[in-house]
């Protein structure tokens, strides 16, 4: 599954893949590798990115056009 949302936010922020493949604690290969569909990203890391760009995991997976994370009075 390619995330285009991945590589439009980093891009928009003007961010290097270098700089959140270090964010992540992976190689930048395998960044790229999660941009372009080439391997499935884990959970953990969509969670660390979702958290990093202030966005909620269904924008950033493609489910809404909201990207506002959930308050955390919503969440159970």
């Amino acid at each position: 599954m390619r995330f285009q949302r991945i590589r439009d936010l980093r891009e928009d922020r003007d961010k290097k893949q270098i700089e959140l493949a270090d964010y992540l604690n992976v190689d930048q290969s395998t960044y790229s590798d999660y941009e372009r569909g080439e391997i499935n990203i884990p959970i953990e890391q969509l969670i660390r990115i979702a958290d990093f760009y202030q966005v909620s995991l269904d924008y950033l997976v493609g489910r809404t056009d909201v990207p506002e994370p959930y308050s955390k009075a919503r969440r159970r």
